[in-house]
């Protein structure tokens, strides 16, 4: 019988994190899942470490190497190599919950349905403190920008999601010397086709590294700016409000300055939104500029594990 659940990782130089998801799946209550890692170009031992686990055949693993993409890269991988009804990333420095698997799959098998685009569940840190806030107990299915803006739901959430949907929206975009497009793009277009089940149960166990994303957004920020600027135009397109559509023009235009893009305005979904915002995106511009970095906030609205905006990504 095929499994229902594809749970993948994608990972660059992370052979002394990944055990630690390879672990949590060694442990988990149900075997009705592959585990498909994406190696995005490593150069340490990663390769001969999943080669040794793969010989231990205690769990189902695939494993896939291409030249380093960036993050999105690696998802728009194993995007395309999925064929499970069902999938999850779980990054390489996180673990499952040790039942998570058993939760996803017999909570689908009851409730889920193509009314739905999958499962929003929590993320709580190591010691077990939910990340953020539970979702309303009353509460049974609701698109994901609606538990934030209209539920006031706060912190990162572990998404689950129908791998035909995943399929079907538009990959994620790659920019010649760039690594990172947030990626809160794909989920926002899947926002707008079907709400998700949710499952007020903790999923995954994530952690704050000194080598994440999260705690380099500055750096991501100035180096990508071109797929920073394609999400914030996105982002304006689904904004749920003109507030949230002129903080996105903010952004947007900044990240427009740091790529030098004189047409900024004219490539605006809402061109006298991105106007008015121009003095606010100068002044976030020079901000960013002299790298000034708050600490590091897991705010599901933005890339993942960064207060920035709109939308779940990753870290």
């Amino acid at each position: 019988m095929k499994s229902m659940l594809t749970v993948f990782t994608p990972t660059y130089n992370r052979a002394h994190t990944l055990h630690l998801c390879y672990e949590s799946l060694k442990r988990q209550t149900c075997n009705d899942f592959f585990w498909l890692i994406i190696d995005d170009g490593s150069t340490d031992h990663t390769k001969e470490l999943v080669e040794a686990w793969m010989e231990e055949g205690k769990i189902q693993i695939q494993y896939h190497y291409q030249d380093n993409q960036g993050m999105h890269g690696a998802h728009n991988t194993a995007y395309e190599i999925i064929d499970t009804e069902l999938n999850v990333c779980i990054d390489s420095d996180d673990y499952m919950a040790d039942d998570a698997v058993e939760k996803i799959v017999s909570f689908w098998s009851r409730y889920g349905s193509v009314q739905y685009a999958g499962i929003v569940g929590l993320d709580a840190a190591p010691g077990g403190q939910v990340i953020g806030t539970a979702m309303p107990k009353e509460l049974e299915a609701s698109r994901l920008n609606d538990l934030y803006a209209k539920w006031k739901v706060k912190g990162d959430k572990k998404l689950v999601y129908r791998s035909e949907l995943t399929r079907a929206t538009p990959p994620y975009p790659l920019f010649s010397g760039e690594k990172y497009c947030p990626l809160s793009y794909k989920y926002l277009l899947i926002d707008q086709m079907y709400p998700l089940l949710i499952l007020n149960e903790v999923l995954c166990y994530v952690e704050y590294r000194l080598d994440g994303s999260s705690m380099n957004m500055i750096r991501q920020y100035r180096n990508n700016p071109r797929g920073f600027a394609f999400f914030r135009r996105v982002a304006m397109t689904f904004a749920p409000s003109y507030k949230e559509r002129f903080r996105e023009a903010v952004h947007y235009v900044s990240s427009s300055m740091f790529s030098r893009n004189k047409n900024f305005i004219a490539d605006s979904p809402f061109r006298w939104t991105t106007v008015l915002a121009i003095p606010l995106g100068a002044l976030l511009y020079l901000y960013i500029q002299r790298g000034n970095q708050p600490q590091p906030v897991r705010n599901p609205r933005s890339s993942r594990k960064v207060g920035t905006s709109t939308g779940s990504g990753d870290k």
